[in-house]
């Protein structure tokens, strides 16, 4: 740790941040855009998440075993001017390869995405914004939500901000979630923790899934 960080965290500790929210009692797992456009690195969006990816399969596998609901997302465009992507598509010339109908906006087989779990397309960061997260989550009873995915400075922050505002729980796995930049994906993490979320290690994600009955 260096001494800025080291610094930083005595700072917010001496004001009250970074407490714990702890797991509830009803999750669901979010797994944010781990699509092909974000997934394979020799596109303009995408990084090398192999190892984000392996760790985020253990945490779908094991709530796949205990019925825990999940829900993919996946960022597409349907309009051909990219009308549906508003001004933000004046910010990243890349948003051209999340077309729907491509290869390029389906989920990275190697989430292994089953059958009844739902993908959920989205036009901005949040998986909240301009989507029917809540009601899925409410109808769902959901307290709590466990969140892997990408990047971890872009949709998994602003969906783990929507989350503790609309009332849920955001559990961040942090050796699940990545981004292009290291440093936008500790910075985020650290700032996640300060404010928003639970950012936990893969095996405390693990373990607490596991003590929940299977349904």
């Amino acid at each position: 740790m260096n001494d800025a960080r080291a610094r930083d965290e005595e700072f917010f500790a001496a004001r009250g941040f970074g407490l714990t929210i702890g797991y509830g009692k009803s999750p669901a797992v979010l797994s944010i855009d781990f699509i092909n456009a974000f997934t394979d690195p020799t596109q303009p969006l995408g990084s090398d998440l192999s190892a984000e990816i392996q760790n985020a399969r253990k945490v779908l596998d094991v709530a796949r075993s205990q019925g825990i609901p999940i829900i993919h997302t996946a960022v597409s465009y349907d309009d051909p001017g990219l009308a549906d992507a508003g001004v933000w598509a004046l910010k990243q010339a890349g948003v051209v390869s999340l077309r729907a109908g491509t290869p390029l906006v389906e989920c990275d087989t190697r989430i292994g995405v089953q059958p009844g779990e739902n993908v959920l397309v989205k036009k901005y960061a949040s998986a909240f914004f301009g989507t029917d997260l809540v009601p899925r989550l409410v109808s769902n009873r959901i307290d709590t939500v466990l969140i892997v995915g990408c990047t971890t400075s872009g949709c998994v922050r602003a969906t783990a901000v929507d989350a503790v505002q609309n009332g849920f729980r955001p559990i961040v796995v942090a050796e699940a979630v990545g981004d292009r930049s290291s440093a936008a994906h500790d910075q985020a993490l650290f700032d996640l923790q300060q404010k928003y979320a639970d950012v936990v290690t893969l095996e405390s994600a693990l373990d607490y899934l596991r003590t929940l009955e299977s349904s």
